[in-house]
């Protein structure tokens, strides 16, 4: 088993286990056990120390695996997104963009919007036209009829 392979199936270890709720409870039984034991080592330098090397020791390896979890997801969710956009309507051009600069992306970003923008105008433009033709429409009814006109 590659070295790559071997971290991969430890991280995916160590970051399920560590999302339980039994390593919740475990790591506040030990901040427990080392605050009740205070007293006991009149808060010492030492006792302090303990806890606080501890932790760190902990945090900093959590980010490695952590990361490397969050990067396998990501990684795993954009081929998914990019296998959609391959086989649908949409614009096979957006796939890939993940590996864009920031500058690209916002420009991207910017011309999606433009675009929205102006497909929400088309719309409300659309909408007036449907509602004006809808009165016209109820008023020319209504004159046929010879019911009075009642504004809605």
């Amino acid at each position: 088993m590659a070295l790559g392979e071997a971290f991969t199936t430890f991280a995916s270890a160590i970051a399920h286990a560590a999302g339980r709720p039994s390593a919740f409870l475990l790591c506040l039984v030990v901040i427990l056990a080392w605050a009740v034991s205070g007293p006991l080592f009149h808060y010492s330098d030492t006792w302090q120390l303990i806890i606080n090397t501890g932790t760190t020791i902990v945090t900093f390896l959590m980010v490695f695996l952590i990361q490397n979890t969050q990067n396998r997801d990501g990684a795993a969710i954009q081929a998914k997104l990019d296998e959609l956009i391959r086989t649908s309507a949409a614009q096979n051009r957006y796939i890939g963009i993940e590996h864009l600069t920031v500058e690209e992306l916002e420009e991207l970003r910017q011309r999606c919007e433009a675009q929205a923008a102006k497909h929400d105008e088309a719309r409300r433009a659309a909408d007036l036209a449907e509602k004006a033709a809808d009165r016209k429409a109820r008023d020319a009814a209504e004159r046929a009829s010879g019911l009075p006109h009642y504004p809605k």
